[in-house]
């Protein structure tokens, strides 16, 4: 499993975009992990699933009223990762007005998921592979901060927690 010290493995990860802007088109882009992490301070959460109970009613939103707060300690960006499409994560960022605040970035096929080995096997469950719950504190690709929470907690991956951390490093 990842670990503090760990440098983010290479990848790709998409984001539905609903404004085009420079070398960005409207709809689902592709990002190279390596060269959005570059010189940046980026706080991340992962978790099972978008429109889930806890993700929807705590996580997610705890980031976005969060998120002026993370900034003002030094954070670059907030990515929401999640094994979902880039169309589900986009639908669920509207919802909850997350637009400029969070990055809701898709791991569709869980391969990034896979190279930090924080996948929680839902197959019994109908769900397939997901994310478990985590957050982490990156630093110009470097792991700060890791924290991956118990089977069925929410209790350490959370904004307030994030915050703290970011306040402390």
């Amino acid at each position: 499993m990842l670990k503090v010290g760990d440098h983010l493995p290479g990848g790709v990860l998409r984001e539905f975009l609903d404004v085009e802007s420079e070398g960005c088109a409207l709809g689902v882009n592709r990002f190279d992990i390596a060269q959005l992490v570059a010189g940046k301070r980026i706080a991340i959460f992962g978790l099972p699933g978008a429109f889930t109970p806890t993700c929807s009613a705590k996580h997610l939103p705890g980031y976005i009223d969060q998120a002026d707060a993370l900034r003002a300690a030094g954070i670059d960006e907030i990515w929401c990762v999640s094994v979902n499409d880039a169309y589900v994560m986009g639908a669920w960022g509207r919802e909850n007005r997350a637009a400029g605040k969070v990055r809701m970035m898709a791991d569709g096929s869980a391969d990034f998921t896979k190279a930090i080995d924080l996948v929680l096997d839902r197959t019994a469950d109908g769900l397939g592979l997901r994310s478990q719950r985590y957050s982490m504190l990156v630093s110009d690709g470097v792991v700060v901060q890791l924290n991956v929470e118990a089977s069925g907690k929410f209790e350490v991956s959370d904004a307030a927690t994030m915050l703290r951390q970011v306040k402390a490093a």
